[in-house]
């Protein structure tokens, strides 16, 4: 589960930030994602085949490790970065880690389930990895939002060249205009504003949008180090051996 708030959390948070920050339309934002997808599909094919004697345990501990290495390091990037090659590297390492994650949890969770429950058991496993996704996203998008919408608030009152009577209706009105907005769609909206205005419409959003998805990508970080405390856990537990053959089966 940990695994899937990782990636839902992700999902949510990058892409929004590649159209709103960077502008960038639907297909670009989804090539400059496709570092993460690739990798993690590459390393999944490679770890499920060349495991080997490796214990999955291990292979697990070092998924998260290298997910929230990943996450991390995207982090401090969020308010520096003016194109997606920026994230290559960042998303090749978040991507190689869930594709460890992918190549081992099923049949770790799963080994040691007796062979008349396994369907029933994959059944749990795979709504559990729904559930997680589902959280992801959920959380994510829910908290960038709300950090928005409050820092957005928060600094134009707080602000020493919008005019205080109009402080609080620019705020009503930008709080929710602004939220999915890029800055070339804002500046659009406030053009009837004295430009000195107008700039420190701009800067407040930009700050306040740069925090928000930073605050949205610590959720599947959060997620990564829980599955580290988790994996260091099941290092010190012996390997199961799996009640059933697992291999060729598709748990989603």
């Amino acid at each position: 589960m940990l695994q899937n708030v990782c990636l839902g959390g992700a999902m949510i948070a990058l892409p929004l930030f590649l159209q709103m920050t960077l502008e960038y339309d639907a297909m670009e934002a989804g090539l400059s994602l496709a570092p993460l997808s690739l990798s993690m599909f590459a390393v999944a094919l490679i770890a499920g085949r060349r495991g080997g004697d490796r214990r999955p345990a291990s292979i697990i501990r070092a998924g998260f490790v290298l997910t929230s290495i990943g996450m991390a390091s995207i982090i401090p990037l969020v308010p520096r970065v003016t194109s997606g090659w920026y994230l290559v590297i960042p998303l090749i390492v978040t991507g190689s880690g869930l594709g460890l994650l992918v190549s081992q949890l099923n049949n770790y969770t799963l080994a040691p389930v007796e062979e008349e429950r396994v369907s029933e058991a994959a059944g749990v496993n795979s709504a559990a990895g729904s559930f997680g996704l589902s959280f992801g996203l959920a959380m994510a998008g829910g908290l960038m939002l709300a950090a928005l919408s409050l820092g957005f608030t928060r600094m134009t009152e707080s602000s020493t060249v919008i005019p205080a009577d109009q402080q609080q209706q620019i705020s009503a009105i930008l709080e929710d205009d602004a939220e999915i907005m890029s800055t070339t769609q804002l500046d659009a909206l406030i053009t009837e504003q004295p430009p000195e205005v107008e700039a420190a419409i701009l800067s407040i959003n930009e700050d306040a949008r740069d925090r928000s998805l930073q605050i949205a990508l610590v959720i599947p970080l959060l997620a990564g180090l829980i599955g580290i405390a988790n994996s260091l856990r099941m290092v010190r537990l012996p390997d199961i051996a799996p009640a059933a053959p697992l291999d060729g089966m598709d748990f989603g």
